[in-house]
């Protein structure tokens, strides 16, 4: 039998929809905020020629840079101001979760509620200034480099004053996209800096669409290898619904208690608990890491001395870390895996559910309160998340090798697919929640007018 929740959520309509003034204010917002983001991905750092920059990405097409790009909407193949996107706030987010579950010291902020979560949210804005610091210093040097090196004046006026320039821009556009994201979480609908991303990768999909099958129309890739393509993303999209709405549901009982007509009744409930944990974190978090420091190492391979020794080392490095390299696959993979059961873990703590269903008075059928219940909980955990991170790094990094190995661009991969739906099926259901909230206290309403009539 459906719920209460389940047959409100089967009624909404059109004109509930129209009634619920306050989800369109934040519907509009997040519209606004994305728009927004778009625009400035338009805009360039002072100092550069968009054109020639043009003409520069397209001789590092199908590398790091290119693999970045897509991340950011395009942004950096414009070199706009927004375009390290909000990487460095990401990465910046990554050693803070990590300080906080071994540092001692900010294991007590974190325990601290309130007040602690805002000292390590500001931690977080203080590194990630100093992340993008770094980024937008290399990136403006080999910028002035790399083209000396192909004859590509990408920059106007090379100099110490470009490089404070373009790093101060950048800055400043992280910055602006990390109060842009918290503004949409607080103000609109959904993960503010998950939609940005989400935008971004969007941006660049009707250009690999068209890529794909222009392709098919010149001659160059088989009609029957397009077909293939297209019905893997469909079997893609499917597979990422149906695992992203798995859950295992917990058995959960209740002491018998007396009911108004006298007798007892014992109550069951369900505690559920989903495949995926931790969601679209993982893969977001493995490129991140992996992204900033490959950068960096490419445009510092740029900038160095041709003739010194440490330049073939750098290249020997970015070449083993190339994006699609056997090296890069497995750290990407390990990365999605560790950040699996460690988001799992700081998500879900089964010392605290265990404690809260002890209070409560509730028990799991067969499994005595307690250090016990404890146990079975880390025990399912364990088991649940080893499912997860197998399925998520299958998602990422299959899709990804038998793309690369048919020359299709990146952003057709399985880290894409898994963000865009996983994002949206995370937008849909806030919209819901919100509809269905709406339509409760339109019942309240009615109920209190009812009994007003009453009396």
């Amino acid at each position: 039998m459906a719920s209460a929740a389940e047959q409100l959520a089967s009624n909404i309509s059109l004109s509930s929809f129209n009634k619920a003034t306050e989800l369109k204010k934040r519907l509009w917002f997040t519209l606004g905020a994305l728009v927004l983001f778009r625009f400035l991905s338009f805009v360039p750092i002072p100092g550069i020629d968009p054109r020639a920059m043009a003409a520069l990405f397209d001789t590092q097409r199908g590398g790091v840079l290119d693999f970045f790009n897509t991340f950011s909407g395009g942004s950096l193949e414009r070199m706009s101001i927004i375009a390290l996107g909000v990487m460095p706030y990401i990465t910046a987010s990554i050693v803070v979760q990590l300080g906080a579950a071994l540092h001692e010291p900010w294991k007590a902020l974190k325990k601290e509620g309130e007040t602690g979560r805002k000292k390590l949210n500001q931690y977080t804005r203080y590194l990630t200034v100093l992340l993008t610091t770094v980024q937008g210093y290399f990136i403006a040097t080999g910028l002035e480099s790399l083209g000396d090196a192909q004859s590509i004046a990408a920059v106007v006026d090379p100099g110490f004053l470009f490089r404070v320039t373009a790093t101060v821009s950048l800055v400043g556009g992280t910055l602006f996209l990390m109060w842009l994201g918290e503004q949409i979480t607080s103000r609109g609908i959904g993960n503010g800096v998950s939609l940005i991303i989400m935008a971004g990768i969007v941006a660049t999909l009707p250009q690999a669409l068209a890529q794909l099958f222009e392709g098919g129309r010149s001659g160059t890739l088989d009609p029957l290898l397009i077909m293939s393509i297209v019905v893997g993303v469909t079997a893609l999209i499917l597979l990422i619904c149906f695992v992203e709405r798995a859950q295992r549901r917990v058995l959960v009982q209740y002491p018998k208690r007396a009911q108004a007509r006298g007798g007892m009744q014992q109550e069951r409930s369900h505690l559920p608990i989903k495949i995926n944990t931790a969601g679209v974190i993982p893969p977001i978090f493995a490129s991140s890491l992996l992204l900033m420091p490959l950068t960096v190492l490419q445009m510092a391979g740029d900038t160095a001395d041709p003739n010194a020794a440490s330049n073939d080392f750098l290249t020997t490095v970015s070449f083993y870390l190339s994006h699609g390299s056997p090296l890069y696959l497995f750290l990407y993979g390990a990365g999605i895996a560790f950040f699996c059961f460690f988001y799992a873990a700081v998500q879900f703590n089964s010392e605290d559910v265990a404690e809260n269903l002890k209070r409560a008075g509730g028990f799991i059928p067969g499994i005595r309160p307690g250090k016990a219940t404890e146990q079975y909980f880390d025990y399912l955990l364990n088991r649940i998340t080893t499912v997860g991170a197998v399925y998520l790094v299958v998602v990422c990094l299959i899709p990804e090798i038998a793309f690369s190995q048919a020359g299709i661009p990146f952003y057709l991969g399985g880290t894409s697919f898994l963000i865009v739906v996983n994002v949206t099926m995370d937008f849909v259901s806030q919209v819901q929640s919100h509809l269905i909230a709406h339509q409760y206290g339109d019942l309240i309403k009615k109920a209190k007018l009812k009994g007003g009539r009453r009396r």
